[in-house]
């Protein structure tokens, strides 16, 4: 769960780097148009999908020239079709164009991470498992990209490396065992959740028998998954991780884990097609 002093802090951030980058020392082409015109603007999208960022559109506005009116047609996390308008709006008509391209930049973005998650987690329709997202994002983005997930019907797994504690290979090889590793987490951030990666039934019993919170199955076959689900038997949380895509997403869920991570929410995806369109 993203907090909402994180969540500000991000928009902050993201929007300050968007408009340095993208205006440098000034815009020198609304420099073309008259210092005080005034002009009105709609937003529509070329394809289906998810409307996802008006956090940051409304933040980089009130940067960049709070006089600008936005008049969102749509809530956020609404399913919208080719061609639909969803943003008004109007002001300076230089502010207007200056901030066009760093906003509909957030709104691609955003919003296809929101409609592809939506189109995943469709498919686990009437099921219990949660999908859920990883770190593998766009840098920079982290926050914005994880709050787009749950825009889209998703669930964010840990933040970054701070809030939550995930033991691979390596860590367990540094720490000596299982065991040992779960141990230590505790001591070091106790009730911070601890999760571990395990690529066999042996390792999943060492860390069941240590506490481990959420036991990440690593490349395991769908039938050693549900063997594993009746092993457990609810005595922790079971995630499915790797090599898993829309096509054996439900089949993987089928198998009664609690959860599926997919990278692929967030680190491939492709821009909506936005445009905007002066009226005035």
């Amino acid at each position: 769960m993203i907090s909402s002093e994180l969540l500000a802090c991000a928009i902050s951030h993201n929007i300050n780097q968007a408009l340095n980058e993208d205006i440098g020392t000034g815009d020198i082409t609304a420099q073309l148009i008259p210092e005080q015109e005034q002009a009105q603007a709609v937003v529509i999208t070329r394809e289906a999908m998810v409307l996802a960022g008006q956090p940051w559109v409304d933040a980089l506005f009130a940067e960049l020239d709070p006089t600008v009116k936005l008049n969102w047609l749509h809530a956020e996390g609404t399913l919208l079709k080719a061609n639909d308008a969803f943003l008004e709006l109007s002001g300076n008509a230089r502010s207007l164009l200056t901030g066009e391209r760093p906003a509909l930049n957030f709104i691609q973005t955003l919003s296809a991470v929101a409609t592809k998650v939506a189109r995943y987690v469709a498919l686990l329709d009437g099921l219990n498992t949660k999908l859920l997202d990883t770190r593998k994002t766009l840098p920079g983005l982290r926050i914005a990209q994880k709050y787009a997930v749950a825009i889209g019907g998703g669930q964010n797994h840990r933040i970054g490396l701070f809030d939550a504690f995930l033991i691979k290979e390596n860590h367990i090889m540094a720490a000596g065992n299982i065991a040992n590793a779960i141990r230590e987490a505790h001591k070091i951030a106790p009730g911070k959740p601890v999760e571990v990666e395990v690529e066999s039934f042996e390792e999943l019993d060492q860390a069941l028998q240590a506490g481990a919170d959420i036991v990440m199955l690593d490349n395991f076959s769908n039938q050693q998954m549900i063997d594993a689900v009746k092993h457990v038997a609810g005595r922790c949380k079971l995630e499915a991780s790797g090599n898993i895509d829309m096509h054996n997403l439900r089949d993987v869920a089928e198998t009664g884990v609690d959860y599926i991570s997919m990278g692929a929410l967030t680190k491939d995806v492709k821009a909506i097609d936005l445009s905007m369109r002066l009226v005035k």
